[in-house]
């Protein structure tokens, strides 16, 4: 029985509270009100319920812990600011473990995960989740393969140990080709949405599929990435996963604009966070700065910005000479 921390109350915040709890005893930071009860209600094991603290009453119940653990599952767009106020974590930052839930890539900066992270936790007491996961279905108990990524492997063994049984996990120590392939992967989603709503077939969907893989793994070649890591869970698996399914944030919203509905109007039904939205701008302006050849992030971003859709599709469908 572990005690583990969990910052985040949003749906994959949730659901890795959930999976967590079967084994171990877990705790759940979020500054809004929670509806826990689900947790009982679920009889997949008999597993303690997660209980939800405020920030205030962190250090207290982290102190009393014996070698808790911490998960943080917040939207990328919105993780250095939590950082950077989370004054509550001050006394404990350099000596807390920590596994990052969270994809993206920031805007304007351009900074992956680690590097928002990097001030402000020890290298080697971080790993990074990733792999195909949709939330509903780890709250279901469904099962699934994760990857835990980290320079350090005895602690990426560490939390392995807490998942429970539905979740066969690996451990691999591409950090950053994980954070690229999580974060490029809802890109193509949102291209994977426009293609179905414009209802263009099959073939069509393959092709744009096949040739998104090879565009973040080229993406992440240029950063050192491991080409392994984009054919494995957490590349090609998260990315056939996302861009196939009306239960992806990400997919939505290419199925939405591929409706003429506007991109604001999306957002509004949608009620949460869908990172391609802010990663496709991030990955352009960094393709643009090391002139990089990611044909279908810029039509994403290109849509996403007002241009139409129809204009995008035929730019990539051209029948242009391309470096493969």
């Amino acid at each position: 029985m572990q005690d583990i921390f969990i910052f985040g109350g949003g749906a994959w915040g949730l659901a890795l509270a959930y999976a967590f709890s079967q084994k171990n005893h877990v705790f759940v930071l979020s500054r809004r009100k929670l509806d826990l009860q689900q947790y009982s209600s679920n009889a997949l094991h008999n597993h303690k319920k997660p209980c939800q603290l405020d920030y205030n009453e962190f250090i207290t119940c982290y102190e009393k812990a014996t070698n808790p653990l911490c998960v943080i599952a917040i939207a990328s767009a919105f993780l250095r600011t939590f950082i950077q106020q989370a004054n509550f974590l001050e006394s404990v930052r350099h000596n807390m473990q920590i596994l990052v839930a969270s994809k993206g890539i920031e805007q304007e900066s351009g900074a992956f995960v680690n590097q928002i992270l990097a001030p402000y936790f020890q290298e080697h007491n971080v790993c990074y989740l990733a792999g195909p996961s949709f939330a509903k279905e780890v709250m279901a108990g469904l099962p699934c393969a994760l990857v835990l990524h980290s320079s350090n492997e005895e602690l990426s063994k560490r939390y392995a140990a807490c998942f429970p049984d539905f979740i066969k996990t690996y451990v691999q120590n591409d950090v950053i080709g994980a954070e690229i392939a999580g974060a490029y992967k809802n890109v193509i989603a949102i291209a994977g949405g426009i293609c179905d709503g414009l209802e263009l077939g099959n073939n069509a969907k393959a092709s744009l599929l096949s040739r998104g893989l090879v565009e973040m793994a080229r993406f992440g070649a240029f950063f050192g990435a491991k080409q392994e890591t984009f054919l494995g869970l957490s590349g090609s698996g998260d990315l056939f996963l996302t861009s196939n399914s009306t239960m992806s944030r990400n997919y939505r919203v290419g199925f939405g604009l591929a409706k003429n509905k506007s991109l604001a109007q999306i957002l509004d039904e949608l009620g949460e966070v869908a990172e391609g939205v802010y990663s496709a701008k991030s990955i352009v302006q960094i393709s643009k700065k090391h002139n990089l050849y990611t044909p279908i992030a810029f039509e994403v971003q290109a849509i996403l910005e007002g241009g139409a859709v129809s204009v995008g599709l035929k730019n990539l469908l051209a029948n242009k000479q391309k470096k493969s």
